[in-house]
């Protein structure tokens, strides 16, 4: 809500203009709700843009019926958050409390008179984001997470949500709050994820609460695009606010959440404009916001399988469950995967004690334990500072005999000087201890092997980068890297030896490995790629 009671206000409500009003007005329809109707339920999608002329709108607890919070929406408010800008569903039930006068406008007309009036705009866009951080921060949704520390397929289901900012409660299946399980009628100790009030998803996953929600592909009819990017990491973000400012019809597909793994980043603090430092998460939510507001559209948990050229020079690529979008051009833009190490025993731990991101979701795994992480860069080394908070103590694992040549100097000298932290250098992780979850690990260094006990390793090793799927139809280096720019035969530094298909971020071959430098070059791309389409254009004239 604009106003959250007094304890939970989160900014000073000021009405829209007179103006403003009166162009809702001009393209939404009056609609009276009696009181006690549902004017949104959950799971509905936001296809129109509700603002409050007569009467009230309250927040409904799906479970007593009441009133969940004290705060409500009265004349010359409106309902809705940044789910809004991509057909999302609602989190929360909406009741008229009395007989409720609203004007109606349909999201489409809505979204093309923000475009027009960018005063108008920005102020709901702040509320909307306003809503959608209190929600989250409140854990108001319809999702509840129960066990995630038990079960490794919820414990994804609970990181899929967080890194993706979307509103759930999660329950501790032994200190829990029993009722509210008993309410979602969980009753045995077995973990789940509950959808709605009485949903209850068989073998959880990511993309069957993505489609619950409306995030998945079915969000648009549309399958033809002037561009397709494929990863959804800073480089990705970036391009798509670029793409949108510039007019292009643009669909960013991400397989894990927007943010790739910068979003596992709890703290970057080297990046321009944020001297106490952001997480990645905020940062590429703050990039989605921006690009959702210029027409891009974001479908997620997907992966695209395969791409295949058109006789007319277009692109077809396959998703998984054989869904097709086609496009005019293509941005690579999947980053780099962490490499799984060659021990036995890490695929059955995978999620009870072995982790690939650290934040918070993660780092509750450290409490009363001795943390390890293992890698020499900077994703590494911020991964140990934050992890120092909870953890007993923090062992940082390196191969080599120095972080100088990986890792930025602001952030070695800190960890060198950290108490909480020991770095061991010249040492490797040989074997893991543990059946159900893990108990331990042994270190390996030149001085023999020592075991440590732990129930949370954390393994930030080496880039693998995201080019299967590419199926040969640009040049890679031998380490899988696309080759772009004179490397291709290109003037352009992002271009591909492939009319079309483009390259940027941690995917590229040669590029820096570092958040500002995907973002300076999902900025750029754009202009090229703007040119390349433009081109096509020309052609069929």
């Amino acid at each position: 809500m604009e106003q959250l009671g007094n304890d939970l206000e989160t900014m000073r409500r000021v009405p829209l203009a007179d103006a403003h009003v009166d162009a809702i007005c001009e393209i939404g329809e009056e609609k009276i709700y009696p009181a006690g109707s549902i004017v949104a339920d959950i799971g509905d999608r936001m296809d129109t843009f509700v603002y409050v002329l007569d009467g009230e709108i309250e927040v409904v607890d799906q479970y007593t019926g009441k009133r969940l919070m004290e705060a409500s929406l009265g004349p010359t408010q409106f309902m809705g958050e940044i789910g809004f800008l991509n057909r999302g569903a609602h989190y929360l039930k909406m009741r008229a409390t009395c007989d409720t006068r609203v004007i109606e406008a349909p999201r489409e007309q809505m979204l093309e008179l923000m475009s027009r009036v960018p005063e108008l705009s920005d102020h709901i866009l702040t509320v909307f984001a306003a809503r959608r951080r209190k929600q989250f921060e409140l854990s108001n949704g319809s999702v509840k997470v129960i066990g995630a520390d038990r079960d490794a397929k919820v414990q994804e289901v609970e990181r899929f949500l967080s890194r993706n900012r979307i509103p759930f409660s999660s329950y501790d299946m032994d200190h829990g709050d029993r009722e509210t399980l008993e309410a979602c009628s969980i009753v045995s100790h077995e973990p789940g994820v509950i959808v709605g009030t009485d949903t209850k998803l068989e073998d959880p996953s990511p993309r069957k609460v993505a489609q619950y929600l409306g995030l998945d592909l079915d969000i648009c009819s549309q399958r033809e695009f002037d561009l397709l990017i494929v990863g959804g990491g800073p480089a990705g973000v970036a391009a798509a606010v670029y793409a949108g400012s510039e007019g292009l019809e643009a669909l960013v597909i991400e397989d894990t959440a927007v943010g790739g793994q910068a979003g596992t980043s709890s703290r970057i603090e080297n990046y321009m404009g944020f001297p106490t430092g952001i997480s990645g998460t905020d940062l590429t939510w703050r990039g989605q916001i921006q690009a959702m507001k210029f027409g891009t559209r974001f479908v997620m948990p997907r992966r695209v399988v395969d791409v295949e050229r058109r006789e007319d020079g277009s692109f077809c690529a396959k998703l998984d469950d054989d869904d097709e979008i086609c496009t005019k051009s293509i941005l690579v833009s999947t980053g780099v995967q962490y490499r799984r190490l060659p021990l036995d025993n890490l695929e059955e731990l995978e999620g009870a004690g072995v982790f690939y991101s650290a934040t918070e979701m993660e780092a509750r795994f450290c409490s009363n334990t001795e943390a390890v992480v293992i890698g020499g860069g900077n994703s590494a080394g911020q991964a140990a500072m934050y992890l120092s908070r909870s953890a007993a103590h923090v062992h940082l694992v390196v191969r080599s005999d120095s972080l100088a040549a990986s890792m930025s100097s602001y952030l070695s000298r800190r960890l060198e000087a950290d108490p909480r932290v020991t770095i061991h250098y010249n040492t490797t992780v040989t074997r893991l201890h543990g059946e159900d979850w893990l108990s331990g690990v042994t270190f390996t260094s030149p001085g023999g092997e020592r075991p440590i006990d732990t129930r949370a390793l954390f393994i930030m090793i080496g880039a693998a980068p995201n080019t299967q799927w590419l199926g040969g139809l640009v040049e890679t280096d031998d380490k899988g890297f696309v080759i772009t720019g004179a490397q291709a035969g290109r003037e352009s530094p992002f271009e591909t030896g492939t009319d079309g298909i483009f390259a940027v971020g941690d995917v590229r071959s040669g590029s820096v490995k570092r958040v500002a430098s995907a973002v300076g070059e999902g900025s750029v791309v754009v202009s090229r790629i703007w040119s390349y389409l433009d081109s096509l254009r020309g052609d069929d004239g």
